[in-house]
C-alpha cells in the first residue's frame, strides 16, 4: 500500500474502538492522521501509541454533530498537512438498547445524530477539499443493522442502514470529480461496545445479541489485520474503480481489485421476488 505514504487522512472516532485501530494501521502504512474525537485523554492515548510505532499524528478534539468544529478541524489538516486525502467516518454510539418503547427519545434522537448527521457533517467539511483537487476517499464505517435488521437496537440499525444508503446517494454525486464514497462493515469487534450488550442483559438486549457478544469477547472478533487491509485498499488508488458500496470485511472483495463489480453489487438493495 505504498499509495498511502504521506498521504493525509482524517479518522474521526478515532479515540477508542474501530477509529483507533484503523489509525493504527494506517500509520504504519505510512499516512499522515488527524485523529478526531470528543475526549481529550483518549485522543493523547492514542496519539501516544502512533508516535511509539513511529507514525505521524495531529489531534483534534471536536464533536461530529457540530459541523463548524469539524470544518475548523478540516481547516487545520490544510494548515499542518496540506489537506484531506482520504476521511474515515468512525465517529458512533450503539445507543439505547431495548424496545423501542421503552428507550429514552433523547438517546434515541443523539444515536442518529452522531452516527449519521456525524457522517454527513464530516463529509461536507472535506469533500470540497477532495474536488478542487479531483482526488479523494472517504469511508463510512457502517457495521450491524446496515444489512440485516437487529431488533432492540433500532436507533444503531436505522442509522447504520442510512449511512449506507447516503453513500450510494454522495458516491453518484461525486464521480465525476473522481471521488469515491464507499461503506465498510468491519465486523464483530471487541470494544467498549461489547461490554454494552452484555450489561444490558437478554431481557434488553435479545439472546442472539447477547449470544454473539459473548462470543466476540471470547475470541475477540474480526482479526485487526482484516479490517485494516480492506480500509487501506478502499482509501488507495487501487479501488478507484470502486464507489457507492457497502463491503463487509469477510466479502470476496479482493477479487475486485483488477475487475468493475455489478452494478447491484454491495449495494443496500431490495429483493423483490416474482
Amino acid at each position: 500500500m505504498n499509495s498511502l505514504c504521506d498521504k493525509s487522512v482524517l479518522i474521526t472516532g478515532a479515540g477508542r474502538g474501530i477509529g483507533k485501530r484503523l489509525a493504527l494501521g494506517f500509520a504504519q502504512a505510512g499516512a499522515r492522521l488527524g485523529l478526531l474525537a470528543r475526549s481529550q485523554a483518549e485522543l493523547d492515548m492514542a496519539k501516544l501509541e502512533i508516535e511509539q510505532a513511529k507514525g505521524n499524528a495531529l489531534r483534534i478534539r471536536a464533536d461530529v454533530r457540530d459541523l463548524e468544529q469539524v470544518m475548523a478541524a478540516v481547516d487545520r489538516m490544510r494548515v499542518v498537512f496540506g489537506g484531506v486525502d482520504a476521511l474515515i467516518c468512525a465517529a458512533g454510539v450503539q445507543g439505547p438498547i431495548g424496545p423501542l418503547l421503552s428507550s429514552k427519545p433523547r438517546a434515541w434522537n443523539e444515536a442518529i445524530e452522531i452516527n449519521l448527521l456525524g457522517v454527513v457533517n464530516s463529509c461536507r467539511a472535506a469533500l470540497p477539499g477532495m474536488i478542487e483537487r479531483r482526488a479523494g476517499k472517504i469511508i463510512a464505517i457502517a457495521g450491524p443493522g446496515s444489512g440485516h435488521a437487529r431488533p432492540n437496537f433500532s436507533a444503531s440499525a436505522a442509522s447504520k442502514a442510512a449511512v449506507a444508503r447516503f453513500v450510494e446517494c454522495l458516491a453518484e454525486e461525486v464521480r465525476d470529480h473522481n471521488v469515491q464514497v464507499n461503506a465498510m462493515s468491519p465486523g464483530g469487534s471487541y470494544t467498549h461496545m461489547t461490554d454494552e450488550i452484555l450489561s444490558a442483559g437478554e431481557a434488553m438486549a435479545g439472546a442472539k445479541e447477547i449470544e454473539n457478544a459473548g462470543q466476540v469477547r471470547i475470541t475477540g472478533g474480526e482479526p485487526p489485520e482484516k479490517q485494516i487491509q480492506l480500509a487501506l485498499f478502499l482509501a488507495s488508488e487501487r479501488s478507484n474503480h470502486i464507489s457507492g458500496k457497502l463491503i463487509h470485511v469477510n466479502d470476496d472483495w479482493r477479487r475486485y481489485e483488477r475487475e468493475n463489480m455489478r452494478p447491484e453489487l454491495f449495494t443496500l438493495r431490495r429483493v423483490q421476488k416474482i
